[in-house]
């Protein structure tokens, strides 16, 4: 059964086989004709516009300006049956952009890696968006057609095949999805009803219609969609994107009728299903339970964490790192959550954010890099391997839940630029400056490669063959000890923040974080420092630097090096 919500439209047809045929209006705005079977080209016409994509496409072989093609979900062989989820609490996130993780750029090259990942000793994988873009190559975050995924990849059963093979070496898949906007290209909802307010919701586009007239339906597009990744794809969880642009005045929040549905989907697979928000808002009320007014989510980005360990070790303190400088942010962050807590934003120019107080730490997804971190810097350019000994320390023994991005690990060298592949002139001649504009108060000096060009791409694909190389080798096996020496000991991975004891020494430039029974020792300063500990500090489990010396209670700390201590 073809069937689509056009609640405004005065007729309908459906184009399959070469012909058009009427479809039949329904209750609430929806059209129906018989038919669907799996497999065929199909695409709509309202009032006579079109031809258009399904807005539930599940299938694009011919991008987001052809018709759509019937998917039934149902075909797929699964092997993941003794698969029974991951929960977030005590797990650690890799975060990867498909086309770029690999040589191939799609998910089967994703498969090929898997070893990798479980050696490395991550709980999940988390995958930048996979819905259809204008062109070959993009983030993901111009996606339209969401229901649908990217055919560069693979396609759905591309993406079936990937989570089957996750499941099957014990590791969770989290999905990026996109809900607070579509891409400029291949948008064509607002064909077919009220999708979209008429005012700007972002920087990037139209607001969703969340609260007005017509979005009871506009409101279950979306949801269903979730439903559809975390059901017909096996998928253990979803991040959703830029939640602070979602435009909702309506009593029950679209975020918590989705935590509510999810829940529910979740109770009745018998597996655990996880809502993870990006936002900046450093609002707690996005994790809190719904009972007691929140949303109901189970974790959010915390950019505060990021702030502080990136100033930490890189000494940058400009644009939305001016208030981060000082080692009593990394200070607060590590023992209160958030930073801005209620405190003036320089960047912002206004106090910003809420207490955390009593939320886990858990619930706070942190990360010493991410694609927006290192993409929107205009060089694409990631830490130093010396600076990711120390800041990867702190994050792996933190009390939040660590998220790594693509190569972190081995401290690789290729950029990770911004890129797209637009095929409208206006939008391919015009992105470069776009970028700039939208950063013009970061204080960089934008010179960044043309997003448009292809070499862009490619010179931010992962070069395997770092690994081979001495000072890779080494790096990644600081890694691995950092996240089997978190899932050894219970304090590392232990999420109540009131337990996070910190000392700091401004002049100096050293911290210590108290974790139960251990001490994590960092010296961020380029001079050597003795740190004093209790006279019955046993010994030193992880050292990132062979000249750390543990005597009488005293540890040698050379300049940007940082050890882990068993008193």
């Amino acid at each position: 059964m073809y069937e689509v919500w056009a609640p405004q439209a005065a007729r309908v047809e459906v184009e399959f086989g070469g012909t058009r045929h009427e479809m039949s209006p329904g209750d609430g705005g929806w059209w129906t004709a018989s038919g669907d079977e799996h497999g065929t080209d199909y695409a709509f016409h309202v009032d006579g516009g079109g031809p258009y994509p399904d807005p539930r496409t599940r299938r694009q072989p011919y991008g987001v300006e052809g018709p759509s093609r019937v998917c039934d979900h149902a075909r797929f062989t699964w092997g993941d049956q003794d698969w029974r989820g991951r929960d977030l609490r005590g797990s650690v996130i890799y975060e990867l952009h498909v086309g770029t993780f690999t040589p191939e750029g799609t998910f089967r090259g994703v498969i090929d890696r898997l070893r990798h990942l479980v050696d490395l000793g991550v709980d999940f994988i988390e995958i930048m968006p996979v819905a259809p873009v204008p062109g070959r190559r993009n983030w993901g975050y111009d996606g339209v057609d969401l229901y649908a995924v990217n055919e560069e990849y693979g396609g759905p059963d591309g993406l079936k095949m990937l989570v089957d093979a996750c499941h099957r070496a014990g590791l969770g898949v989290i999905l990026d999805v996109v809900y607070n906007h579509l891409g400029p290209s291949g948008n064509y909802l607002a064909k077919f009803g009220p999708y979209f307010h008429d005012f700007k919701g972002s920087y990037w586009g139209d607001a969703v219609n969340l609260d007005g007239s017509g979005s009871d339906e506009v409101r279950r597009y979306f949801i269903e969609n979730a439903l559809q990744w975390l059901g017909d794809y096996h998928i253990d969880g979803l991040r959703l994107d830029a939640v602070h642009a979602l435009h909702d005045s309506r009593a029950t929040h679209f975020l918590e009728e989705l935590s509510a549905e999810v829940e529910a989907l979740s109770t009745s697979l018998g597996r655990p299903l996880t809502l993870i928000a990006e936002s900046d808002l450093n609002d707690p009320r996005l994790v809190a339970p719904r009972e007691s007014g929140g949303f109901g989510l189970n974790a959010t980005w915390n950019d505060d964490v990021h702030h502080a360990l990136h100033s930490a070790v890189t000494g940058e303190t400009q644009a939305y790192y001016a208030d981060f400088g000082p080692l009593s942010a990394l200070a607060k962050v590590l023992t209160r959550g958030y930073f801005h807590d209620g405190t003036y934003s320089s960047f912002r120019g206004r106090s910003h954010g809420r207490s955390a107080a009593g939320v886990p730490g858990y619930r706070f997804v942190c990360c010493v890099q991410n694609h927006d971190q290192i993409g929107n810097r205009p060089l694409g350019d990631r830490m130093e391997p010396e600076q990711l000994w120390l800041a990867s320390g702190l994050l792996l023994a933190s009390p939040f839940t660590p998220m790594l991005f693509m190569g972190e690990e081995w401290g690789a060298r290729t950029p990770f630029y911004f890129f797209t592949d637009h095929f409208e002139p206006s939008l391919a001649a015009n992105e470069g400056e776009r970028r700039r504009i939208e950063f013009e108060k970061f204080g960089y000096d934008w010179k960044a490669p043309d997003p448009q060009e292809e070499s862009t791409f490619l010179r931010s694909k992962l070069d395997w063959d770092e690994l081979s190389e001495d000072g890779a080798v080494s790096l990644l096996g600081w890694y691995r000890d950092l996240v089997a020496l978190r899932k050894t000991y219970p304090e590392l991975a232990d999420p109540r923040l009131d337990r996070v004891k910190i000392r700091h020494d401004e002049d100096r430039h050293f911290l210590v974080m108290e974790r139960g029974s251990l001490r994590v020792l960092a010296n961020f300063g380029g001079l050597p420092v003795p740190v004093r500990l209790s006279p019955g500090a046993k010994r030193i489990l992880l050292a990132s630097d062979e000249a750390i010396r543990l005597m009488e209670g005293d540890v040698y700390l050379p300049a940007q090096s940082l050890a882990i201590v068993q008193t």
